[in-house]
């Protein structure tokens, strides 16, 4: 037996585009910070995480040298939201080709979906994205933001990514085996209606 998994490439292609969340209340003591100290033990704490409950797998085998040499990458930015001192998630951003910025990885702590602190992230980090270009010398101005989220992350990533500006250019069909018989299912990750992108929908190359 097997399942059909939909993978949705989108993007923006003008800062105009963007169409930013709310943010959260001052009071709700919501941070997001650069993480400007390449730091491979806080990146692998991150991305263990947020993707605990979402079968994030492609990085869990990286030893600390692979991650410090993806983490030194020029182009290369991890922005971390934080809830009163507290890491909440975090939005990496990687410079690609001449103008194109994709979303890598983004998403929140189980405990931290559902409070509008997404939505802001993913707003921070995509019109970070538009000003690359500006921390980096020598590279070009960005034209392009992509990033991809499939069926698995639940059934309001798409249209969280749709809030906030990212237009579908491209629709995959896979299967994939089902679970294992009397295996525990996957949480839904998307399962709440936070327009935030609370869901820790999976940008990455998962």
């Amino acid at each position: 037996m097997s399942i059909t998994v939909t993978t949705w490439s989108l993007e923006q292609t003008s800062p105009a585009d963007l169409a930013p969340a709310q943010e959260p209340p001052a009071s709700a003591g919501v941070r997001i910070v650069r993480s400007e100290i390449p730091s491979p033990e806080f990146s692998r704490f991150l991305y263990g995480s947020v993707g605990a409950d979402i079968a994030w797998t492609d990085r869990l085998g990286w030893s600390l040298e692979q991650w410090r040499g993806w983490l030194e990458r020029p182009g290369l930015e991890t922005w971390v939201a934080y809830e009163r001192g507290t890491p909440a998630g975090y939005i990496e951003l990687e410079g690609q080709e001449e103008g194109v910025v994709e979303i890598v990885y983004f998403g929140l702590l189980p405990a931290f979906r559902g409070r509008r602190i997404g939505g802001h992230l993913l707003s921070r980090g995509t019109a970070r994205a538009w000003d690359l270009a500006e921390r980096w010398p020598g590279r070009p101005p960005t034209k392009r933001v992509w990033l991809h989220t499939c069926s698995k992350d639940g059934p309001y990533a798409l249209d969280n990514y749709r809030r906030r500006g990212f237009r579908v250019f491209d629709t995959k069909l896979d299967t994939e085996p089902d679970p294992e018989p009397g295996a525990e299912p996957d949480p839904e990750p998307g399962a709440e209606p936070e327009p935030g992108a609370d869901t820790a929908p999976e940008p990455g190359t998962e």
